[in-house]
């Protein structure tokens, strides 16, 4: 990123949003109700002060007393809080965890008691389902809706749905035709291990069959050659063709026309096959990619195939493959601002520049990675079309005062995020668009930030086209000021490390990967602790990468070592992401190739999309806080030199 000194607008603006967002966060109770929930949880006494009566999260607070003494739990004192908490999303909490535990002791009655449509766990669904039968509530209704349980799943089931399904199959309610239904899905989603599961009802030859597809799905080999030719065998047989190319490309290869001819493939089953050998080749550009993409027929392409067709065509530095793959995609792929771009780049590299210049165009309307690159290419304003939200105080305050919302901001406040996300989605459901957006805002003053990616949606899961339009909601900008000092002190531009921020963990100092990777960056221990112990800076192990300021300080740190390493912040933006080793893999794979080409064949989809996430939002938090933006062709190369490239909304 551009090693220049910090602007004065730059810091004046972020001075500003300091001032506006200093105040958010936390509420003069929160402490107390953050003790008064811990101590409910481990059986301690209310701390002192009591919490008063009336604050919104006594619910909860009674709900984590409740669930820890909930298998030696009265009937009474339970039905009690549900009926005293109805319709509230603490009650649908407490009646899942209670159930649980009836459903653990075995007391079906109070069971169906206790039983809600409502509840939505399948692993509840199959406990309710053993309740009525072991109550003698078993009926046609029963029978119909275990079978449709047993039929939907192509999947394992949970442990709770085995009783209900062997009291169906006693029943005489599963027949072997009910029975392969489910395999055949399984097969079709290759859960080997399912179908050995259904087969267990199975006896003499049935069963024998059923195991050896299960064992086909594992390794595909010649056995099939022996098989009879059956719509089944060949389902069976090209699944696992698929899942060998996906390990070993030449092997499914190889294997194929001898199958093929056996069973007698139709087109479905050859082009199965044929389109994992092309993807998995290309997808690590494998020597063959080539012929092996020729081989799947056009009516086989999908836009996953389409796409990496350009890439190897483009990894070859074969233009005019890559713009002819292009060409073939179908007209909702190819308008796309990525495909739109490149196909004017390619247009370019192949001596038709006049050609280029609508796309460019085209793809310079939107404003993302590839459409902020047309526009550069282009010679045009970066397109921008901001949705102002249009809000009063009055209008805010009673969104806020909504009391499924004062919840939803209390929880988070005090780091109860599952419970939080219940009671946001219990506010959103009654909301309008306008009250949506004013909760998104309700939100971020309570340091929620993710809300203004994950929030604007409404209770159906749609986001409405414009609200992409809310940048001020969906680019928060918080710890401006360590984010400020942190890239002076380390001479990196602060609209690269707001955008990887918010490409991390959306301003959510909290947030914790699956990885172990921690807090606002994102940055593991191990490389908290390495980059700590080489720069002499302050390390007292990893729960300090919760603190925001340790977590900016050591991932901004990380962040110039590596763009010290790679010299290339496009490079290095992929290193933070993937790792070095990949990265050094990709380079010399394609060492010179132009950026743009670069980025778009790297061959991992997040590391891909990654990269052009971060420029894009470099350029958008550089525009929220200086108006302008270095342009995102001088930015991925480091360089700061040029003109700011204004903004501006094209005409529709």
């Amino acid at each position: 990123m551009p090693d220049n000194k910090t602007p004065i607008v730059l810091v004046a603006a972020l001075l500003l949003v300091a001032a506006t967002t200093a105040c958010a966060q936390a509420q003069p109770d929160d402490d107390l109700a953050r003790r008064a929930l811990s101590a409910a949880e481990i059986g301690l006494p209310a701390p002192t002060p009591a919490l008063r009566n009336d604050h919104p999260l006594q619910g909860w607070i009674e709900f984590a007393r409740l669930r820890r003494d909930i298998d030696t739990l009265p009937a009474a004192q339970a039905q009690a809080f549900v009926a005293r908490q109805a319709g509230q999303p603490v009650e649908l909490a407490f009646r899942e965890a209670w159930l649980a535990s009836l459903a653990k002791r075995d007391d079906w009655t109070g069971f169906r008691a206790a039983w809600s449509p409502r509840i939505s766990s399948t692993a509840l669904r199959c406990h309710e389902l053993e309740a009525r039968a072991q109550t003698g509530a078993v009926d046609a209704k029963w029978t119909s809706e275990v079978q449709a349980l047993w039929r939907g799943a192509a999947k394992s089931l949970p442990d709770a749905c085995d009783t209900p399904i062997a009291a169906l199959e006693r029943s005489g309610g599963l027949a072997p035709a009910l029975r392969w239904e489910r395999i055949d899905k399984a097969i079709a989603a290759g859960q080997p291990g399912v179908v050995r599961a259904a087969a267990r009802g199975f006896s003499g030859d049935e069963r024998t069959l059923a195991e050896t597809y299960a064992a086909y799905l594992d390794k595909a080999d010649d056995r099939a050659l022996q098989w009879p030719k059956t719509a089944r065998s060949r389902l069976v047989a090209s699944h696992g063709l698929a899942r060998l190319a996906k390990a070993d490309p030449g092997a499914a290869e190889a294997l194929l026309p001898r199958v093929a001819q056996a069973l007698a493939f139709g087109d479905a089953e050859r082009n199965r096959v044929l389109y994992d050998i092309a993807l998995w080749t290309v997808a690590s550009y494998d020597p063959g990619a080539t012929r092996r993409l020729a081989t799947v027929p056009e009516a086989a392409y999908d836009e996953r195939l389409h796409e990496w067709r350009v890439r190897e065509a483009m990894a070859r530095t074969d233009w005019r493959a890559a713009l002819a793959a292009i060409a073939r995609m179908g007209d909702t792929q190819r308008k796309d601002s990525r495909w739109s771009y490149f196909a004017a780049r390619l247009r370019e590299l192949t001596g038709d520049r006049a050609g280029a210049q609508p796309l460019y165009a085209a793809a310079a309307r939107a404003p993302e990675f590839h459409g902020f690159l047309a526009a550069d290419r282009g010679k045009l304003p970066y397109a921008l079309c901001p949705l102002e939200h249009a809000s009063t105080p009055a209008a805010k305050a009673a969104v806020a005062a909504d009391p499924s919302l004062r919840r939803a901001m209390a929880l988070y406040r005090v780091e109860r995020g599952a419970w939080a996300e219940r009671e946001w989605r219990a506010a959103l459901a009654r909301f309008n668009d306008d009250q949506r957006r004013l909760a998104v805002e309700v939100a971020q003053d309570n340091g929620w930030f993710d809300r203004g990616v994950f929030g604007l949606v409404n209770a159906g899961g749609e986001r409405k086209p414009d609200e992409l339009r809310l940048y001020a909601l969906r680019f928060p900008l918080h710890h401006d000021a360590l984010i400020r000092a942190e890239s002076a002190r380390n001479n990196l531009d602060p609209a690269w490390v707001a955008a990887e921020i918010r490409a991390e963990s959306v301003f959510n100092p909290k947030a914790r990967s699956g990885a172990n990777a921690r807090g606002l960056m994102q940055v593991l221990p191990e490389t908290a602790a390495g980059v700590a112990a080489r720069l002499g800076l302050p390390w007292s192990g990893a729960e300090s990468l919760y603190d925001p300021a340790t977590n900016i300080r050591i991932g901004t740190a990380y962040l110039r070592e590596m763009k010290d390493k790679y010299a290339l912040p496009y490079v290095a933006i992929a290193a933070y992401n993937a790792g070095p080793t990949p990265t050094a893999r990709w380079q010399a794979q394609r060492p010179g190739m132009d950026a743009d080409f670069w980025i778009e064949t790297i061959t991992y989809k997040e590391t891909r999309d990654y990269v052009a996430r971060v420029l894009a939002f470099s350029v958008i938090y550089d525009w929220r806080l200086d108006g302008k933006a270095v342009a995102v062709s001088d930015r991925m190369h480091g360089r700061s030199g040029g003109a700011r490239k204004p903004f501006a909304c094209p005409a529709a």
